[in-house]
């Protein structure tokens, strides 16, 4: 791990990027961050880039469904399928992933400390909030490679380069195990859903989180093991501490090159006003969440068979859960 000295000196070389209001309009650019070396034209991925915004889970999630169903129908119109990834944090949440055990709580749903959202992404419970990346890549495997094990084995690549290349952290995978380790500490964890092949939910990369909520829940259901942060990391290793928003500023920049880089692609970023795309999102659309008056996940999909998906594990790329 390099000196804090250096961590700051590359830290101050980035672009900062202050918390606006949330009528900022971002300006649309491409990042040609990617490596040629194996594809002369790179594909382009659309970034949809709200790393310094809070978005509110069930707002993100929907989004997403919402770009898989549109992918959905241009791949059944033989039509140019081009790969998305956005990159936000969120406002303190729990979410389940669709076979997680309610034995991982430390309390009762009913009187929860934040919202629990099940959802059809594999794994168990995780907590996401404030100083956490959270990277959704929206692609079509069939681009890539149509091998879920080869998927979530490059997420962690990503990751692993990124705390190498930027904060010179040694991190590793540990057999068995999904998700990017430092010693005994789970720095970022992984959960996906594979719909006929497109990828949706990601991976979530602890910045500056606050680590309090984790204690409320046993991350990933693993009871041996600890949860980490980039921060804490520096910290732990006496270099002092580093600004929060320029470690989540180099970390952001760091993820979009890995990212680009690792999966060969062209990364443009979109246009975006972070209200007016999230407020898309009536509290009324799909979703499976915990009500209150409830002790289990309450199906608010609109069509009934759907509901029946969320429970199928399928190897042929139609419904997957990892």
């Amino acid at each position: 791990m390099e000196s804090l000295h250096r961590v700051e000196t590359r830290l101050s070389g980035l672009h900062h990027h202050p918390r606006t209001n949330a009528n900022r309009n971002r300006v649309s650019r491409s990042v040609n961050v990617f490596n040629t070396r194996h594809h002369e034209t790179p594909r382009k991925c659309l970034c949809f880039d709200l790393h310094d915004q809070l978005v509110p889970y069930k707002k993100a999630w929907t989004w997403q469904k919402r770009i898989v169903e549109e992918k959905k129908t241009l791949i059944d119109r033989n039509q140019d399928c081009p790969d998305s990834v956005i990159l936000l944090q969120h406002t303190p949440v729990y979410t389940m992933g669709t076979g997680s055990s309610e034995d991982f709580l430390n309390f009762d749903v009913k009187d929860a400390p934040f919202d629990v959202y099940r959802t059809e992404r594999g794994g168990e419970v995780t907590y996401h909030g404030p100083g956490q990346l959270v990277m959704y890549p929206i692609i079509n495997l069939r681009n890539h490679e149509m091998d879920l094990h080869w998927y979530l084995r490059t997420l962690e690549e990503v990751v692993i380069r990124v705390l190498s290349s930027a904060f010179s952290i040694k991190a590793s995978r540990l057999d068995g195990l999904t998700g990017v380790w430092v010693g005994n500490q789970k720095v970022a964890a992984i959960g996906i859903r594979v719909s006929k092949w497109i990828t949706y939910h990601g991976l979530a990369l602890n910045v500056t989180t606050d680590l309090t909520p984790f204690n409320s829940i046993v991350p990933c259901g693993i009871r041996d093991r600890q949860v980490g942060s980039v921060k804490g990391l520096l910290e732990d290793g006496e270099h002092g501490k580093v600004g929060d928003l320029r470690l989540i500023d180099v970390a952001h920049e760091s993820l979009l090159k890995e990212f680009s880089e690792v999966f060969q692609l062209q990364i443009e970023k979109q246009t975006v006003s972070d209200t007016n795309i999230l407020l898309q999102f009536a509290d009324g659309d799909q979703c499976v969440m915990y009500d209150d008056q409830l002790s289990s996940a309450v199906s608010l999909w609109s069509h009934p068979e759907i509901a029946v998906v969320l429970t199928r594990v399928s190897t042929s790329g139609k419904e997957t859960d990892i």
